[in-house]
């Protein structure tokens, strides 16, 4: 058993490296591109291509927080948008994965497990929060490649949330409840949204890894995968109405 946990160890610090040794790829070929795109003659910054526009607007998508804080990379107001090819969305899920913003979201759940005593198996004081710790951080990359990289590469999906921003709030909190299930195709049109419910099991299953054997199983994976989906529901209604709570609230006040 003890040769088991180890080997899992192993193969999730794997995972883990991978994951951040393609980032900083992706960071480092990102740069290149910027470079390029600005280093051109006189004619190309007076008269940028469609593509250096399109990468300028996903650029400043990209940079959406919540009170500068809390990031909102996922999600563009504009209905029409061009869909994402495989390298952008892998740029979008390592903005997503990496963000300093994640660290410290997984230090408070982490530190809201220890207090509640969650996942007993990696019992108390540094070397339980640690365990903790390294729990929260997978979930939350292994989430953001599932979901906006891996599927909806595979399955031509796009992983953006395409915000409506009009109509009664009864059509805006029924279409924000929908995208959850409901995704614009690669292709156009929209189908149903496989690269959100894939990539909640996924990660449900890759989490039986590393979480304690008394919180592992087919049925703790799909409840965990139930949750993650109220969850996003839960975050398609912010990301929708988000922008008008800015909007009344900070601009009044």
């Amino acid at each position: 058993m003890g040769r088991v946990v180890s080997n899992s160890k192993i193969v999730l610090r794997s995972c883990l490296c991978t994951l951040v040794l393609a980032s900083c790829l992706s960071f480092f070929a990102a740069a290149q591109q910027t470079a390029e795109v600005s280093g051109g003659d006189d004619s190309v910054r007076a008269d940028p291509s469609p593509a250096a526009k399109e990468a300028e607007i996903q650029k400043k998508e990209q940079s959406q927080r919540v009170l500068s804080v809390v990031p909102m990379f996922s999600v563009t107001n504009r209905q029409n948008a061009p869909p994402l090819t495989p390298g952008q969305k892998f740029h979008l899920f390592v903005r997503g994965a990496f963000d300093p913003f994640v660290y410290v979201a997984a230090g408070v759940q982490a530190g809201i497990g220890q207090a509640t005593n969650q996942f007993e198996g990696y019992g108390q004081g540094a070397s339980g929060f640690g365990k903790r710790y390294g729990a929260a951080l997978a979930d939350g990359v292994s989430s953001q490649f599932f979901s906006n990289f891996f599927y909806p590469v595979l399955l031509k999906q796009d992983p953006r949330y395409f915000r409506l921003g009009e109509g009664t709030l009864k059509h805006r909190t029924g279409y924000a409840l929908a995208q959850e299930f409901v995704c614009h195709s690669d292709k156009g049109g929209r189908s149903f949204c496989w690269s959100n419910t894939l990539g909640a099991v996924s990660t449900g299953g890759l989490s039986n890894v590393y979480y304690p054997q008394g919180d592992r199983g087919f049925g703790l994976t799909m409840s965990r995968a139930g949750i993650s989906l109220l969850w996003g529901v839960t975050g398609c209604l912010f990301d929708e109405f988000w922008l008008d709570i800015h909007d009344n609230w900070f601009h009044k006040h």
